[in-house]
């Protein structure tokens, strides 16, 4: 299936300056060894795959998934093949004592890359995930930056989100404060990151469940009121390592909003998809005129879809990857701008944010507005509505 016709765009975003740049990238991963943690995800496989068809020193894999490491694996192998240099994969859990341990008995990459995320908003809906997204997205982070400064690595990169950017979200709000922490450790080690638009057909993603819906012959839901950018897997692994190679201290690479970067609703992506599919779209009333008429339309060549509007919790009406009060550079790169920081931080505000969160830890006792009362000690300014409705809830 061409993902590029579904979203919209005839072409890849990011052709000129990876051609543009593609003999130095080449040149310095091959001289290079490399850690991505996270590797197993969307995002990650995609970075693994443009790090390893370049043959570097070293690359070794971790993710807390076992069965997405071995489908990496096979993949790779499918379709890049061998390289000489040392290529393993470890299924281990950032945020565990073995990880500690692998680190202690090697830990030396030149490059660390950190692709692990907790990226739904639907994480948020109860205190317990909401505080694993805290770990995964903030702390881990923090400490396997600290590992990286100890063990000498030369560059660390992160991945971050759009939004982040003025973050309606606790998941972008999530990513805003873990932002803070990499400038505070910016001091000690070079650190990039990248602020993303949606990946098409990541794994949860609403157009990943598009293809589990054909699969398991179930209908298409999708809202027809929200419009997102969209890059490709293999442009999300682009994109991070530019930013990992070519990015300065604090540098926060993202896509530039250009006429090759197209918004598109997810309803218009679906009705795209299933004519793809030889499919015509049979827009129901409810969910229940949809679960019935997937036992009959598809043999008419009719796909049962409900489209609505979206009223659940941290869905931003629009999309950024920056705000007015950034510094931007807008012409190094032609389809990949820079935001430019320099390291500021509270000192006080993360450290008493550190203490309140593990305080909450050790008596086994927090609530979400617990959480939320925390993230606005350090964004004062974070407009976040619950609405008491989640993705959950829905088809």
């Amino acid at each position: 299936m061409n993902i590029l016709k579904l979203i919209g765009r005839e072409k890849q975003l990011f052709n000129e300056d990876m051609k543009n740049y593609e003999l130095k990238l080449a040149d310095t991963v091959a001289k290079s060894s490399f850690l991505v943690i996270g590797g197993a995800g969307s995002i990650g496989q995609a970075v693994v795959k443009e790090i390893f068809k370049r043959s570097p020193k070293k690359l070794h894999v971790v993710d807390i998934s076992e069965n997405n490491m071995v489908e990496l694996v096979r993949d790779i192998r499918s379709s890049f093949g061998y390289i000489d240099g040392d290529f393993k994969t470890f299924a281990l859990d950032v945020g565990s004592i073995e990880y500690d341990a692998f680190i202690q008995a090697d830990g030396k990459y030149d490059y660390v890359l950190n692709l692990s995320a907790l990226k739904h908003v639907r994480s948020e809906e109860d205190p317990f995930t909401l505080m694993r997204m805290i770990d995964v997205n903030i702390f881990n982070t923090d400490k396997t930056i600290a590992q990286s400064i100890q063990k000498r690595v030369k560059k660390y990169f992160c991945v971050s989100t759009d939004k982040a950017a003025n973050p309606v979200n606790m998941m972008g709000a999530s990513k805003r404060i873990m932002e803070m922490f990499l400038m505070r450790r910016s001091k000690y080690i070079k650190i990039s990151t990248a602020r993303f638009a949606n990946v098409a057909f990541s794994d949860g993603s609403l157009l990943h469940g598009f293809n589990k819906r054909i699969e398991k012959k179930q209908p298409i839901v999708a809202p027809n009121d929200v419009k997102r950018y969209f890059v490709t897997p293999e442009e999300s692994g682009e994109l991070c390592l530019m930013s990992c190679i070519f990015g300065e201290n604090r540098d926060i690479f993202f896509p530039k909003l250009s006429e090759a970067l197209h918004l598109i609703s997810f309803s218009d992506i679906a009705v795209k998809y299933l004519k793809e599919l030889g499919y015509e779209p049979y827009i129901c009333k409810d969910e229940e005129e949809a679960r019935t008429l997937i036992h009959t339309l598809p043999h008419a060549k009719m796909w049962p879809c409900l489209f609505t509007s979206s009223d659940t919790t941290g869905e931003k009406d629009f999309e950024e990857f920056f705000t007015e009060n950034e510094t931007l550079d807008m012409e190094k790169f032609k389809n990949l701008g820079v935001i430019k920081n320099e390291p500021l931080y509270d000192e006080l505000n993360l450290n008493s944010f550190s203490s309140n969160i593990n305080l909450f830890k050790q008596k086994l006792s927090w609530s979400k507005e617990d959480i939320v009362n925390e993230f606005l000690k350090l964004i004062p300014d974070f407009n976040y509505k619950d609405t008491g409705k989640y993705l959950d809830s829905k088809m």
